[in-house]
């Protein structure tokens, strides 16, 4: 019964990932502007590159804002990056609006930094749901909390890799203490590498990243079949292992949602801290609705057929292996170019 629960939720990525099954091949963009004068202002717009091509969002400033430096534009291997220089008028630009049109339509999201002649800094993160940004003056701590938790939260909700594998590791172990076990392994694992990598000690480029990311789930997929026919494997005796050393991949796979491109070295530990709670609360919430999922089920005491209890296994293995073959040959096009 709990492993048609476990069906049900397959059933329910696939559907989310129709959309953002490459979720975590989008870098966020930049946008940094730096106060030169009382009226001028050195504005850097860096766009990620958006699968393979040019980000459909542009930076849309306001209409008094008068292009003093033509913008330049240099192409880096994943963005595209504009600057120039702006006349903002005598008045302050507390209160104005920059809009990101096109960002609606894709899984972006820009970090904004704004940086003063007297050094103080405003930072913000602009999602696709609300793709323009208010300039105002520094933030409070629980604010800046408060955005970064959401980042991290909404971060692991379009991660549907990442969700699908923590169902493989649901589907596989047996009892409460080896969850626990098994999903704290996950948790610290993924943590350790998700502070390496934003803090800037290591990195690993995003396209072999996401395509060893899409094998970890195809490996899961197999071991859920042994455990289905009450088979043995490391995998099925010690999952927290597996859980360990895949979640150090998967760290890596969250650190592309919290770049430290644009984000004051000040802020960094503490956005560093509270995105990473946002993505356990996330994870949390995920298994919690797994698990309530599965237990519903289990008290109605339906019979199903043999086919549907064998489903989840075929599903996270097939889109696994989907994945891992998408993301090859992604990985194979950019190194022949």
């Amino acid at each position: 019964m709990m492993r048609l629960a476990w069906f049900l939720v397959s059933l329910l990525l696939i559907a989310c990932s129709i959309v953002p099954a490459l979720a975590h091949e989008s870098q966020p963009g930049t946008l940094e502007i730096q106060q030169m004068a009382a009226d001028r202002y050195d504005v850097t717009w860096k766009a990620p590159i958006y699968y393979g091509k040019p980000h459909p969002a542009r930076l849309q400033l306001p209409e008094n804002w008068k292009d003093i430096v033509r913008p330049t534009e240099r192409r880096m291997a994943n963005s595209i990056i504009f600057r120039w220089v702006v006349d903002v008028g005598p008045e302050s630009i507390e209160g104005e609006v920059l809009r990101f049109p096109g960002l609606e339509s894709t899984i972006t999201d820009v970090y904004v930094r704004l940086t003063r002649l007297d050094s103080t800094m405003m930072t913000a993160v602009v999602r696709p749901t609300k793709p323009f940004v208010e300039l105002r003056g520094e933030r409070s701590w629980h604010a800046t909390a408060a955005e970064y938790i959401g980042l991290g939260f909404y971060h692991i909700l379009l991660g549907v890799d990442h969700l699908l594998f923590v169902l493989g590791l649901l589907l596989i172990v047996q009892g409460r203490m080896m969850l626990i076990k098994t999903i704290t392994s996950f948790t610290v694992a993924h943590s350790i590498t998700l502070a390496i990598a934003t803090l800037g000690f290591a990195s690993i480029p995003l396209p072999p990243l996401n395509a060893a990311v899409a094998l970890s789930i195809l490996f899961l997929g197999p071991e859920i079949v042994r455990s289905w026919r009450s088979e043995t494997s490391l995998t099925i005796s010690y999952p927290w292992i597996v859980a360990f050393v895949f979640g150090l991949l998967h760290g890596f796979g969250f650190a592309s949602g919290l770049s430290t491109t644009g984000m004051p070295k000040a802020e960094l530990p503490w956005a560093l801290l509270c995105f990473n709670i946002g993505v356990e609360l996330g994870q949390l919430a995920f298994v919690f609705i797994a698990l309530a999922l599965a237990w519903s089920f289990r008290t109605l005491e339906i019979r199903w057929p043999r086919w549907a209890l064998a489903m989840p296994g075929y599903t996270v293995g097939s889109l696994g292996a989907y994945w891992t073959i998408q993301r090859t040959v992604i990985l194979i096009g950019g190194l022949l170019k």
